[in-house]
């Protein structure tokens, strides 16, 4: 019949440095986007006024970053668009 020994085993390392998470790397965040429906036509290219920018309207959705003020001004002033809310 074979004894059991009872030893207690410990890790001294363990103590000493405790484990920290990993930190993920920052990453920049997305510039947020105002949708605005087009209620006239599902597809089709705008032009920003005073501008040679163009911007593209798809299932009638146009998209835009806030920052672009020149075509969320554009947008918001002309009636055949509406600012869709999220």
């Amino acid at each position: 019949m074979a004894k059991i020994v009872d030893t207690l085993v410990t890790d001294e390392t363990a103590s000493a440095s405790p484990m920290r998470e990993p930190v993920p790397p920052a990453t920049p965040a997305a510039p947020e986007i105002l949708k605005f429906r087009d209620k006239v036509y599902t597809s089709r290219l705008l032009i920003v006024p005073g501008t040679d920018r163009t911007l593209p309207v798809n299932k009638a959705v146009v998209e835009v970053p806030v920052s672009d003020t020149d075509a969320v001004k554009f947008l918001k002033a002309n009636e055949e668009f509406e600012l869709l809310k999220e």
